[in-house]
């Protein structure tokens, strides 16, 4: 049970990760959100990043909250891994 349980929680940590590297990825081709991929990776990671960016400070047009989300984000998955 714990294998699967293990699985699951990387996949899960690696969808994420992915849909925000995504996300900034796709924000250079698509900066307005029209496309409905853009639309589908803003619904993923917006619970993730809206709360990193009222915390963090804004530093001009350089949004730092998806680095740092990925980095919690590692951090987080390998406190659980080393938990189970």
């Amino acid at each position: 049970m714990s294998g699967f349980l293990a699985t699951f929680i990387n996949l899960l940590f690696q969808a994420l990760f992915f849909a925000i590297l995504g996300r900034v990825l796709i924000s250079w081709v698509d900066p307005m959100g029209n496309m409905r991929i853009t639309q589908i990776l803003r619904e993923l990671t917006e619970p993730i990043l809206g709360p990193i960016r009222r915390v963090l400070p804004t530093f001009g047009m350089i949004d730092l909250s998806p680095l740092v989300a990925m980095l919690l984000l590692n951090l987080l998955q390998g406190l659980i891994m080393r938990a189970i």
